[in-house]
């Protein structure tokens, strides 16, 4: 029978607290979710791969459910480089030489990260919404005015009224960000509640404060990850074999009718655009997000045999 249970593995910063899913020795898949979301995004995907005799992870980001910081003098840094070295702390804690990545928002972001510094540990990714690296120095420039409204939530949270506003209505404020960044997906309301626990963390509002004002380098990072800041900066190529998946309706971040991203990628890849799908991609489209999955592992696993 397939395992599910809550498990926890500890990094140099964090107990991270995990669902898994599937035997103990099937080939290792960690699903990722984002900002203001959780491990719920894949409760219709993993337990079809855990079925399929994949071993499935899907862990709770810093900030967010049961993962808790070890020490008090640890940064509660929210920045991309955070994202990622956990990420990568975690495929070490648990020995897993090579995974497969799915993630969005947040969790695509980190995804993308360690598939671009690290691509021997990444056997394939499916990344919401393609190149999800922020191009930090690049920040201050600004966008079309279309785009910057769309971001009035980030431009709040770096101001103290802001920071109030989230702490005292966390569950308000991320219930309204669900509606209007998934404005055609019906079921969210009725799902939000499950979510909503999750955002009760003792560092939820830190860690998200943190990301939204690093990323236009209105706080500074944390120094011991000032070396991965400084290879992002550089914006490199990922070069795993890649898919993404990008909502029609996403209210956030709309996709261009243009690929953008495709020169980011310099193996294979390809973008679905999925029509009536906003920002939570697996919630919203988990028959898309497993068969994207799925394309990469069958692939992947012909290349294997055929060497």
């Amino acid at each position: 029978m397939p395992l599910t249970s809550l498990l926890y593995v500890r990094t140099s910063m964090l107990d991270i607290a995990y669902e898994t899913h599937g035997p103990l020795d099937g080939e290792p898949v960690i699903l990722l979710h984002g900002f203001p979301y959780d491990p719920r995004a894949y409760d219709a995907i993993a337990p079809v791969l855990a079925e399929r005799g994949y071993r499935v992870l899907v862990p709770y980001l810093r900030g967010y459910g049961p993962t808790r910081f070890i020490h008090d003098q640890v940064m509660r840094s929210g920045q991309q480089a955070a994202l990622a070295k956990d990420l990568l702390d975690f495929m070490d804690a648990l020995a897993f030489p090579r995974v497969t990545l799915a993630g969005y928002d947040w969790g695509g972001r980190a995804a993308c990260i360690v598939a671009a510094l690290w691509p021997q540990r990444v056997r394939a990714l499916v990344s919401g919404d393609g190149y999800n690296i922020q191009n930090i120095p690049q920040s201050i420039s600004p966008r079309p005015p279309e785009t910057e409204h769309r971001l009035w939530y980030q431009y709040y949270f770096h101001t103290q009224r802001g920071i109030d506003g989230l702490t005292a209505n966390r569950r308000e404020l991320c219930e309204l960000l669900w509606a209007l960044w998934s404005p055609t997906w019906a079921a969210g309301t009725g799902l939000y509640g499950q979510t909503a626990p999750s955002f009760d963390n003792p560092d939820f509002v830190e860690v998200v404060i943190h990301s939204y004002r690093h990323r236009f380098m209105y706080a500074p990072g944390d120094p011991a990850l000032e070396w991965i800041e400084q290879a992002l900066a550089r914006q490199p190529t990922i070069s795993v074999p890649s898919i993404s998946l990008c909502g029609a309706d996403d209210g956030v971040g709309p996709p261009p009718e243009e690929d953008e991203d495709a020169a980011r990628f310099s193996g294979f890849y390809q973008r679905q655009v999925l029509p009536g799908v906003g920002h939570n991609i697996p919630q919203e489209a988990p028959q898309a997000t497993l068969d994207a999955l799925q394309q990469l592992l069958d692939q992947t696993d012909a290349q294997n045999r055929s060497r």
